[in-house]
């Protein structure tokens, strides 16, 4: 998802506003009109009370999000503004906005395992650079991938099997879960429901 900004007319009320405030105020927007057609709110024991909790940890720069990103159907900008922080690619330091449904199945996930620890992500949003660099490097990174448009999250969880982390992902026919038993993570995006 990307967005682009218009400049608006002189003399408009947006002439005082500055870019942040109306990049904040169109997602803002985007997120209170997407709602995950795989879940609805109740399901899954998801959540409490109508509000969506998820707790993770960026593996590579130890920053961490904790709370509320949605309460019933409205995903709340604050927090997609930090944690769309925490999930930006940390080698280019680019922060893109994440796909809502990508997190809703995050945090189904953590809910499931019955585990309070944060999750480790591994990999959030990849920039196209970033994308093609690992690309050159490592094999198995796809030359058109979910994380490049903030579809995709890459997790593990400590002390907990990667292998039930897989079947609670799969179980869920969310989008696309990818078992890396040997890097010891899964792959979970909001692609066509697939496995690999």
């Amino acid at each position: 998802m990307s967005m682009r900004l218009e400049a608006p007319a002189s003399g408009s009320k947006f002439d005082n506003m500055d870019r942040r405030k109306i990049i904040k105020m169109g997602l803002a927007g985007m997120l209170a009109s997407v709602v995950p057609s795989f879940l609805s709110a109740g399901s899954a024991n998801a959540a409490t009370g109508g509000a969506w909790r998820v707790v993770f940890r960026n593996a590579h720069t130890g920053e961490s999000f904790n709370g509320v990103y949605r309460v019933g159907d409205k995903y709340l900008p604050e927090s997609f503004e930090k944690l769309n922080y925490v999930l930006r690619d940390f080698r280019t330091r680019e922060v893109f906005p994440m796909d809502p449904r990508v997190i809703d199945l995050v945090s189904v996930i953590q809910k499931k395992t019955g585990q309070k620890q944060p999750l480790d992500v591994l990999s959030g949003y990849r920039s196209p650079k970033t994308n093609a660099g690992l690309r050159h490097n490592t094999s198995g990174v796809a030359k058109n991938s979910f994380h490049m448009y903030g579809q995709a999250i890459d997790i593990r969880l400590d002390g907990y099997s990667t292998r039930n982390l897989r079947n609670i992902a799969q179980g869920l026919k969310g989008g696309g879960v990818g078992y890396y038993p040997k890097s010891d993570f899964i792959h979970v995006d909001t692609g066509s429901v697939r496995t690999w």
